[in-house]
């Protein structure tokens, strides 16, 4: 059962949802661009979350700054950043050991961004990364990236243009494409989740 909890990130209060699990496990998942109405409660951010509950992660998933009721300003990845930062420190607090990234279209690059500082995880998967939207930078290394989902007909994630990158962040990614879904999955959000816990 999530529980509503807020943390810090600098001196800003972000708000979050936290479903505490039985294993050493953690994920953070991030959500869509906020400046086009992306939240927690976004119905892709749900699905990656009930994946990870499946396989017994303990699940954190927040508002990044500016958004509903946490503190701040929209940063453009920069402070987004660091609110990620903030939020694997939370689960870190409550003793997780072992913790994973998730993110969905802007919640992805943003993680990629993060993890390109002295962050580090144990793990990574990514919904949708808007590799046709936002630039992600050149010399990304994602060495703990295990998967891509993406839909084929997204026009934001084109999987033509995530293959290409996807190279060069890991060679070894699983990349699975959800036939006849778009960037919103809407109808395919139990795919989604599918695809996770595979």
């Amino acid at each position: 059962m999530e529980e509503r909890i807020c943390f810090q990130s600098g001196e800003l209060k972000l708000e979050g949802l936290y479903n505490a699990g039985q294993s050493n496990k953690g994920v953070v998942v991030t959500h869509p661009h906020p400046l086009y109405g992306g939240d927690m409660y976004n119905p892709v951010v749900e699905a990656i979350t009930t994946a990870y509950g499946k396989l017994d992660f303990s699940t954190l998933r927040f508002n990044f700054r500016g958004v509903r009721k946490s503190a701040g300003h929209h940063d453009f990845g920069a402070g987004e950043s660091a609110d990620v930062a903030a939020a694997i420190e939370f689960l870190k607090e409550k003793n997780i050991q072992r913790v994973h990234l998730s993110g969905y279209s802007f919640g992805a690059w943003v993680n990629a961004m993060a993890l390109q500082g002295s962050l580090t995880v144990n793990g990574m998967t990514m919904v949708a990364p808007p590799v046709a939207f936002i630039q992600f930078k050149e010399g990304i290394h994602l060495p703990m990236l295990s998967l891509i989902v993406a839909g084929s007909r997204d026009e934001f994630a084109p999987p033509t243009l995530i293959a290409q990158v996807m190279e060069k962040w890991n060679s070894s990614v699983r990349f699975d494409v959800i036939d006849d879904a778009d960037h919103f999955f809407f109808s395919y959000l139990d795919e989604v989740t599918r695809r996770l816990v595979e």
